[in-house]
């Protein structure tokens, strides 16, 4: 147990209490932002600045990994940065199923989702500051303007939309209800004492992972927003930035007033993922070890041997 060292004062009562996980919240999501969107941000960088031959936007494969990868190194990072302290849930969804596994208070809930909001927000800004000239080249390059349905590819530097394939929300929806099912999922699994434990620290490596997994294998149809607060801030700011209706409600022309379906979706997903989690897996477990986990899975009395978890 960590002690206060001699001559140390100790720490304010504050620092200990629900600000410092709200703090952790809006930071570890604004760092997830200030990458995932960076990374897609980079892509007119590039076009602008002469280092590729790309006609911008995602012109391969090779384009998708790299944003994919993005997002997944920037999840890392912001768990690293801020698990230590609130559990580094970052997404509403992931808040939402740790309430209904009791793992969170219900009061605390809308304040997590409100931190994390602003964190994207905060975050969609930094992104706007630093790539802003990037991107009005390539909108003046292009010949488009902000607001326009053109201007999609731009505005899709900070929120996502659905490929023009869907002609009714029920696809998008689906596809964010299965995507962040399987994050919310795996989450899960890797914070549960009573499953196979994540050693040597790689919990948020591996949080990174799924999200890469989730993002090469469920990531075009909609951008695999996966989380409403990182699709509903910077789409906000998108909004407020000049993209206008484009943003906010969401009018593709395809489906129009689509800003809803990145936050039910997941919400409805990361529900599901709980419930089935708990009856499908995790009781399972419990009844085959015992109310104690197995100390060969990890579990036991010290807690060097218990897995990270990121839904404290």
């Amino acid at each position: 147990m960590a002690t206060v060292s001699a001559g140390r004062k100790p720490a304010p009562a504050w620092r200990k209490g629900i600000i410092g996980e709200l703090w952790a919240e809006f930071f570890g999501t604004f760092i997830i932002i200030s990458f995932g969107d960076g990374v897609v941000a980079m892509l007119w960088a590039l076009f602008g600045s002469g280092r590729t031959n790309a006609g911008g936007g995602l012109q391969s494969g090779g384009d998708w990994m790299l944003v994919t990868w993005g997002w997944a190194l920037a999840v890392t990072f912001a768990v690293y940065v801020t698990g230590g302290i609130s559990g580094a849930h970052l997404n509403p969804a992931v808040t939402f199923s740790a309430a209904i596994r009791k793992n969170i208070e219900w009061g605390k809930v809308p304040k997590y989702w409100a931190a994390q909001v602003l964190g994207a927000f905060v975050g969609a800004g930094l992104v706007f500051l630093v790539y802003n000239n990037a991107i009005n080249n390539y909108d003046q390059v292009h010949h488009i303007v902000k607001g326009t349905a053109a201007s999609v590819s731009t505005y899709s530097t900070f929120a996502t939309f659905p490929a023009p394939y869907f002609h009714n929300v029920s696809g998008p929806l689906i596809d964010q209800i299965v995507g962040t099912f399987f994050l919310v999922l795996f989450i899960c699994a890797i914070g549960d004492e009573f499953n196979i434990p994540v050693g040597a620290n790689l919990a948020p490596f591996i949080v990174g992972m799924i999200v890469l997994a989730v993002g090469i294998s469920f990531g075009a149809n909609a951008g695999y927003a996966i989380n409403p607060a990182r699709d509903f801030g910077p789409r906000m700011f998108a909004w407020i930035a000049g993209w206008g209706k484009v943003a906010f409600p969401g009018d593709y022309g395809h489906i129009n007033d689509y800003f809803w379906i990145p936050i039910v979706g997941p919400l409805l997903g990361g529900a599901l993922a709980a419930v089935v989690y708990d009856f499908g897996i995790r009781d399972f477990l419990i009844a085959r070890l015992g109310e104690k986990p197995s100390a060969v899975r990890g579990g036991g009395d010290n807690p060097d041997d218990m897995p990270f978890e990121p839904e404290q």
